[in-house]
């Protein structure tokens, strides 16, 4: 069913299109849009990304209600610390407020929050929330909320290198033992499943720095929907369109084996 078709149905009836057992074990979305989302609307960039947590709210317990295990949240880049100072400061903020009012929304949820990133690099209050937060979710089963944080992938493959060097060094591991599943597990994402479907909202189409590594055989899915738009149904038609997809990991489709 092509897109136009989609939007004209409403969220019971794409609701009801959704298969369960073909949802994605792990989504990613990278939110974009919030600074244009304001601009439309002649507001300052902070309204827009205020606005963009209220979609994280909605999108976060309606990953976990349809059952999704992972779903990791591309918040801040890397490259993001180059913005204004000012406007990163708000952000910070902003991220420590949403870390306090949503712990017992986490806890009643069952969801544990993971953080990925370079950490170290955000203001100290807010490293500390985020320990706080991980510490006390750590034993939620129901999904996995996982934030992309000071981010970026490449730097992430920079630092499994490094680590994987130092265990090589100590004598934890031989180079000759090294494979892509070992590689893996020295990421930030390790013992997590590699993402199924990545989402890019405000049409942009480009992975920017985004799971490099993991993101080899993910299904992608852009739409010029700003972030603090992107509400329930835009996320049952990404979902419905990744279901109409045939996941093949480099083999043949089963349709042309059939035809063979």
């Amino acid at each position: 069913m092509e897109r136009n078709d989609l939007e004209k149905l409403s969220e019971e009836k794409l609701l009801a299109l959704i298969d369960p057992f073909q949802l994605p074990k792990h989504l990613a979305i990278i939110m974009d849009g919030n600074g244009r989302w304001a601009a439309k609307r002649h507001l300052p960039r902070i309204a827009g990304h205020k606005e963009g947590i209220l979609a994280v709210r909605e999108i976060v317990t309606f990953a976990r209600e349809m059952g999704i295990r992972f779903l990791t949240l591309y918040a801040f880049s890397n490259e993001n610390w180059n913005r204004p100072t000012s406007e990163v400061s708000k952000l910070m903020r902003l991220l420590g407020l949403y870390l306090k009012k949503e712990l017992n929304t986490l806890m009643h949820d069952k969801v544990r929050l993971k953080a990925i990133g370079r950490i170290d690099r955000l203001p100290k209050s807010v490293a500390q929330l985020l320990l706080s937060v991980e510490e006390k979710t750590l034993q939620n089963r129901e999904m996995t909320l996982i934030l992309a944080l000071s981010y970026g992938g490449r730097s992430e493959m920079i630092d499994a290198v490094l680590n994987l060097f130092g265990d090589v060094h100590h004598g934890k591991i031989s180079i000759n033992d090294l494979t892509e599943p070992v590689f893996s597990n020295y990421l930030y994402t390790a013992g997590m499943p590699d993402p199924d479907l990545m989402i890019r909202t405000s049409g942009e189409i480009r992975v920017s720095n985004f799971f490099l590594w993991q993101m080899a055989y993910t299904e992608l899915y852009f739409t010029k929907t700003l972030w603090p738009d992107f509400r329930r149904k835009e996320f049952l038609m990404a979902l419905l369109d990744y279901q109409g997809r045939e996941r093949r990991f480099g083999k043949v489709s089963h349709k042309k084996q059939r035809e063979a």
